[in-house]
């Protein structure tokens, strides 16, 4: 699983990449999804982080929780591809 995920954080900000020099309308669409994963991403974390000051729990083992929403997990895992696919592309254009 750790190779999966290792060769996929080289692999989709590549392929990402290349589909951007090759359609011009597509860096638009990965960056409205960016945009939309950093407003789910971000309002999940606030919400979590609110509720367990409002409950006054422990933070420590509430906040674990929010790991397990697949919302979360997937908008974070496009934030870091992305992220990775812009400095990719900064850097090649860059040259």
């Amino acid at each position: 699983m750790s190779y999966l995920l290792i060769i996929g954080s080289i692999a989709l900000p590549a392929i990402m990449f290349w589909a951007g020099e090759k359609w011009e309308k597509v860096p638009f669409v990965f960056n409205l999804a960016a945009l939309v994963s950093l407003l789910i991403f971000g309002n999940l974390a606030s919400v979590n982080i609110y509720q367990i000051i409002k409950n006054n729990t422990v933070f420590m083992t509430n906040i674990h929780g929010l790991f397990l929403n697949p919302f979360f997990l997937i908008t974070a895992s496009y934030l870091g591809i992305y992220l990775i696919y812009q400095l990719i592309n900064k850097t090649l254009k860059s040259m």
